[in-house]
């Protein structure tokens, strides 16, 4: 069914605690749109008998890597449970300098110890390449992406992945979900929340992220709001694009899943220049 006006729109995040600082709030006002926010999913850190079924020694690592702050929280608790003092040499790598800064809570911020990508895959990879003789902990939420993993260890880096964190599906309680235009998603999980919870026949979905617009396509939803792309490199900017183009009366077609060949490329690049730097390193000691 065509739409051919967008008045209500659903984010699957929590309430801004300021939501006049919110992006989406200047959208709501400018399109003059109901804004509504409820998360499908929540992250709760794993048990600490949890954490000792997956037999990892966090004391065998000289750096820790986080992707989120949930992870960060789940970390540290872990290490108080378990009584394991963490060396003051241990270092972190972080995704964004927003988690990086997360780590003030139970650190002093000292940037040789403490290091963060822009929140980039590549970038992430190019920041534990300059690291590669560490020996790392990665620490994960369940379920997650397996291109970390998989690249790391492509990139034979020494490491060990942990699972701190888990998704559940938050309470739906109170939701219409078919009075709004457009609902908008960030993770695979809240794909299959949103199935199970409320059935397949659901408003145009906005999806953030390749893994969620693959998950989201595959499940036989309609997307027709993707980001992060050059013209729209937030949520609020694509859901501000597809308004404008529905009420100028333009049909907007169905988003298409499109593999990313730059990073498989980009992967294939690294994995040569580290197979070279590590030849060189042997022909420079036979000399010897």
């Amino acid at each position: 069914m065509s739409v051919t006006k967008v008045s209500r729109i659903l984010v699957s995040q929590p309430q801004p605690a300021i939501p006049e600082k919110s992006p989406f709030f200047e959208l709501a006002r400018r399109q003059r749109i109901t804004v509504d926010y409820h998360p499908f999913i929540r992250v709760a850190g794993v048990s600490l008998k949890e954490f000792r079924q997956q037999r990892v020694e966090i004391l065998d690592h000289t750096a820790v890597i986080f992707t989120s702050r949930t992870t960060v929280d789940s970390f540290f608790r872990i290490c108080e449970e378990a009584r394991i003092t963490v060396p003051e040499t241990m270092k972190y790598i972080c995704q964004t300098e927003a988690v990086a800064l997360y780590l003030q809570k139970y650190i002093v911020y000292r940037k040789r110890k403490i290091s963060f990508a822009d929140g980039s895959f590549t970038n992430l990879i190019e920041l534990l390449i300059k690291h590669k003789e560490e020996k790392f902990l990665l620490t994960l939420s369940e379920p997650h992406k397996p291109d970390l993993p998989e690249t790391m260890a492509k990139l034979k880096f020494s490491f060990h992945p942990v699972i701190l964190a888990r998704t559940v599906a938050a309470d739906p309680e109170g939701i219409d979900i078919r009075s709004y235009d457009v609902v908008g998603i960030y993770s695979p999980s809240e794909v299959k929340v949103l199935i199970e919870q409320f059935g397949d026949e659901l408003p145009t979905i906005a999806a953030f992220g390749e893994a969620t617009l693959r998950c989201a396509i595959e499940a036989g939803l309609t997307v027709k709001i993707k980001a992060p792309t050059p013209e729209a490199p937030s949520m609020v900017k694509a859901i501000d694009i597809y308004i404008d183009q529905v009420h100028a009366g333009k049909e907007v077609e169905a988003a298409q899943f499109v593999e990313d060949k730059q990073k498989e490329e980009f992967i294939r690049s690294q994995q040569h220049k580290l197979a070279k730097k590590s030849r060189a390193r042997r022909s420079s000691a036979d000399k010897k």
